[in-house]
């Protein structure tokens, strides 16, 4: 099969890969669509992402396509479903991953392009938003990062659950814009020194009840200020660094719960939970178009380095997507 593999020069289509084997647990799909991530550009680097990447590694962690066969153990999916998931090796003409990774796509005009930007998005947010950051009905949420496609899923499970107010912040003003439609009720530029300032006129004073973070560095501490007493902040991403100053003491006087999340440590029952509650909990307003993603560009697979360069440009809006 062909597959993007990580090669010394970076990524390149191989054609001669093996197509994988599924294991008791496990399903082989033919992928028709997969996702871009950011973690993608660190293992098409050479580094590594858990325990996947490194030299010869095959690329991609969302996919959707079609069952082709079941280990032993798989129950309720059966060749020819179609189907969307997430776990290694996407970008490939087949993939495999735990039963528990894996869903029927939500409706029946969903094409394999938008199912394919999902899986990770919907896993991210959902035990992000609602399992560690406990939102609930009437509740107040800011959105760090709102226009990436996690950032949007997160704005839209906000309004889903029912939040009071819905706010995400972009440095871009062209996506500032276009954040109401994914249900932005205030959009913000966490590059003006002024933000904190807006947010906090915007809840009496008070800040949000949660902060789903992706940026992280020099916004640690103004996530601080913005968080109300008791409130809490889910860290997701770290794209604005690493590390940063940050201010304890303020955030032993709010009492803050600070929540680190990653799927890098997590078991694989642990995997299977958080989709089985987002598949609960979301299943309906997928299948009716109530929670989506938009797709910004579809590539062909051998223009895989295309495709990450123009996600690593931070040009886009919504998914990259590569197609088989």
């Amino acid at each position: 099969m062909r597959a993007v593999v990580v090669g010394p020069g970076g990524p390149a289509l191989a054609e001669d890969v093996p197509v994988p084997v599924p294991g008791e647990h496990e399903v082989l799909v033919r992928v028709r669509a997969c996702g871009l991530n950011r973690a993608d550009l660190g293992m098409a680097a050479g580094l590594r992402h858990g325990a996947a990447g490194g030299a010869g590694a095959v690329l991609g962690l969302e996919w959707a396509g079609e069952v082709v066969r079941t280990g032993a153990a798989v129950r309720g999916l059966r060749e020819g479903d179609r189907v969307m998931g997430s776990g290694g090796g996407a970008f490939a003409d087949y993939a495999v991953s735990d039963h528990g990774r894996v869903m029927p796509i939500p409706a029946a005009g969903m094409s394999f392009e938008q199912a394919a930007g999902l899986p990770v998005a919907l896993q991210t947010m959902h035990d992000a938003v609602i399992t560690h950051g406990q939102l609930a009905p009437g509740g107040t949420v800011l959105v760090q990062g709102a226009s990436s496609g996690v950032g949007l899923m997160a704005l839209q499970i906000a309004r889903w659950r029912g939040a009071s107010l819905v706010a995400g912040t972009s440095t871009d003003p062209g996506r500032r814009a276009r954040l109401a439609a994914f249900g932005a009720q205030l959009a913000l530029d966490s590059a003006d020194p002024g933000w904190v300032a807006q947010l906090l006129e915007a809840t009496g004073g008070r800040g949000v009840d949660l902060v789903v973070d992706q940026v992280s560095g020099a916004q640690a501490t103004p996530n601080l200020q913005a968080t109300r007493i008791l409130g809490r902040i889910v860290n997701v991403g770290r794209l604005g660094g690493m590390r940063a100053e940050f201010d304890f003491d303020l955030h032993a006087l709010r009492r803050i719960t600070y929540v680190g999340v990653t799927f890098r440590t997590r078991s694989v029952a642990e995997v299977r939970e958080i989709n089985r509650r987002m598949i609960a909990d979301l299943a309906e307003p997928l299948a009716s178009g109530a929670i989506g993603l938009p797709v910004d560009q579809v590539f062909p697979l051998e223009q895989a380095p295309q495709a990450l360069a123009h996600l690593r440009a931070n040009r886009h809006f919504g998914k990259v997507i590569l197609r088989t």
